[in-house]
């Protein structure tokens, strides 16, 4: 069977389609693939890292198709870029526990964003920036602080205890909270 021009259809309906013929998914990979990229390597700093975050990323976009809902303000693009997002989140998060320390500084959660507008997709710099923005808005003010003191000041748990007055264990379970939180409200957003 051949497919028909992807240029005479949509994202969402592309989306749609490659749930009943998996080949239609080939022409978002195509779309998206090049952004996304440009994406994740501005976060991580490193193409390895950052093709497994896009791969990652495309089987989560084709695994919850179905949940994808096109509504007014809800765009594929906005959609997709959303689960990207929240997967490189969840990937800096993986690799800063395993390797201990801040090998790359993630521009979405950063103020300096100079890797992504070098790129010139300031479009996504923005809608990653109002994505994260958006989900630590909704979370409990105590679990938001932790969360903007480590990742947007890049704080130390040592002087994140000592900003919130608490003991270190309990900074722990805070952050655990908050992340799970945070991972919970993203998900439902998705």
């Amino acid at each position: 069977m051949d497919l028909p021009n992807s240029n005479n259809l949509r994202d969402d309906e592309i989306l749609i389609l490659s749930q009943e013929d998996p080949a239609y998914f080939s022409f978002l990979v195509d779309k998206y693939k090049d952004a996304f990229l440009r994406a994740a390597r501005g976060i991580t700093k490193n193409l390895e890292e950052a093709e497994d975050i896009v791969q990652e990323t495309f089987v989560k976009i084709y695994k919850y198709a179905k949940n994808f809902e096109k509504r007014p303000g809800i765009e594929f693009k906005s959609w997709a870029y959303r689960i990207l997002i929240n997967t490189s989140i969840t990937h800096y998060q993986k690799l800063k526990k395993e390797r201990g320390n801040t090998e790359y500084l993630d521009p979405v959660l950063y103020e300096d964003n100079s890797s992504l507008s070098s790129n010139n997709d300031l479009g996504l710099e923005k809608d990653m920036k109002e994505g994260v923005a958006k989900i630590i808005a909704k979370m409990p003010e105590h679990l938001a602080r932790v969360l903007k003191l480590f990742y947007f000041e890049d704080r130390s748990y040592e002087d994140i205890a000592r900003i919130e007055k608490i003991s270190m264990p309990a900074l722990k379970m805070r952050m655990f909270r908050a992340k799970r939180v945070f991972k919970q409200i993203a998900e439902e957003n998705i």
